[in-house]
């Protein structure tokens, strides 16, 4: 069998490869493609179709986060892949190939999977409230060996105000390592650089086509060590130009729909006592109607909501793919200039301390101002990242107070989420092996593509 190199290059689009020559030249011998993604087109319903040839219906990954009905909680960004329901590719490789070896470098739902080799990013969470850098391997040693050859992970350029091309660099260079090292038969390696400048500046900006030229000289010592191998490149989405955030939490509040708590002055929502409340997740929300009465009335009052294009109810989940028990009873999808803040509370004031401050798991939603010093402050703000630094040097607890509230989501000038109206701005895919060329793929047809390529 073929040995494989599949990167996700996140937010690579035919307007960004005109910037990437060393990525245009898989496609040299080989083909380029147009991807069609899925609803909603972010990173977890994506990756997890391209694995699994299944929509999110099938999967169960509606989403980067949802509300856990059974728990009562809305989360997002969990990794364990037993939430990922069907057959994976290299289950259906291993039918034909048993022992058949697989990598996974930082894909979504790495742990737990039954892969031989995992790299995936879990900060150190210490007793005392700290967070400190580092990654989570299988087998255990292959951290120390990473960490010998490259340094920690640095997590807080893969994510937050810092983000930028040094964790897409240390992935790219593990990646190389378990190929040289331990030579899987597949290889997938997540390579997140993309993401950040366009969603920042969008994808107009002179910035997002320097960002694409920054990655292609960091691809290629990976592309030149991938020689031999067939190579695969896919993105999930494509970014495109935003500049209205839509609070559809504060209308539902408006309205009495949804509840908070309130403990020390801090107003926290209450999906327990709520009659709705959404999740945001970029350009798509997922509503969450506790009597199936009322779903009339708050498709209604969404569908009224300046920035709302379309509510899917139940025949509209089905028709895109969606209809999944854990989706939202509707289903919100953005106007193209707009996106979903997960914003509850009507004064600043109250809002809980983690709206700023980057913390993934604990915002009932999506939150792109984590990617910018608060933009009404950001000198003040850096004083008080620095001053957090000192104290987390110093073996103390800290906050890094960064993050604007309603001043960084107007900041925010990329999104993504909806099914694309431009094939400039949408996902590509490029391979070098020429015998499976054809003008478009489907996301649900990726699966199928990378077992016919393993057999060649």
């Amino acid at each position: 069998m073929t040995k494989l190199l599949v990167l996700d290059v996140v937010g690579l689009t035919p307007r960004l490869l005109a910037h990437m020559p060393r990525l245009r030249a898989v496609a040299a011998t080989g083909f380029r493609a147009e991807l069609g993604t899925v609803l909603p087109a972010v990173t977890c319903p994506a990756q997890s179709t391209f694995l699994t040839g299944l929509p999110p219906s099938g999967h169960g990954i509606v989403g980067n986060g949802w509300y856990f009905r059974d728990l009562g909680e809305v989360l997002l960004w969990r990794q364990h892949n037993a939430l990922v329901g069907g057959e994976k590719v290299w289950q259906a490789a291993r039918r034909d190939r048993p022992g058949f070896t697989v990598a996974n470098v930082c894909w979504w739902y790495a742990m737990g999977a039954d892969v031989d080799w995992t790299v995936t990013p879990r900060p150190i969470y210490r007793a005392d409230g700290r967070k400190d850098p580092d990654c989570y391997t299988d087998p255990p040693g292959l951290h120390d060996e990473l960490t010998a050859k490259l340094g920690t992970f640095p997590l807080f350029s893969y994510w937050g105000p810092g983000a930028g091309i040094a964790s897409s660099s240390w992935i790219c260079r593990a990646a190389e390592h378990v190929m040289a090292v331990h030579d899987p038969d597949l290889t997938l390696v997540y390579v997140p650089h993309l993401d950040y400048d366009l969603q920042r500046f969008g994808p107009s900006d002179p910035r997002a086509a320097a960002a694409a030229a920054e990655l292609d000289t960091v691809l290629a010592p990976l592309l030149d060590a991938a020689a031999g191998r067939t190579t695969v490149v896919l993105s999930e989405y494509g970014i495109t130009d935003v500049s209205r955030p839509v609070d559809v939490n504060r209308v539902l509040r408006a309205e009495g729909l949804l509840r908070v708590h309130t403990q020390d002055g801090m107003e926290y929502l209450d999906p327990w006592t709520s009659r709705a409340f959404a999740v945001a997740d970029h350009q798509i929300a997922h509503v969450y109607v506790r009597d199936p009465a009322d779903v009339p009335a708050v498709a209604k009052l969404c569908a009224s909501t300046e920035g709302v294009a379309t509510v899917l109810d139940q025949d509209g989940k089905v028709a895109h793919g969606l209809d999944h028990p854990r989706s939202g009873e509707l289903v919100l999808l953005a106007e193209p200039d707009s996106w979903f803040t997960y914003y509850y509370w009507l004064d600043d004031a109250r809002a809980p301390d983690f709206a700023r401050v980057v913390e993934i798991h604990r915002k009932p939603g999506y939150d792109p101002a984590e990617l910018f010093f608060d933009p009404a402050a950001p000198g003040a703000a850096k004083r008080r990242a620095g001053l957090a630094l000192l104290r987390k040097k110093a073996g103390l607890r800290y906050v890094m107070s960064v993050v604007g509230l309603d001043a960084g989501a107007r900041a925010v000038r990329g999104s993504h989420g909806l099914l694309p109206a431009d094939p400039a701005d949408a996902p590509v895919l490029l391979c070098s092996d020429p015998a499976q060329a054809r003008s478009r793929y489907e996301a649900t047809e990726v699966k199928d593509l990378l077992l016919r390529l393993a057999r060649a």
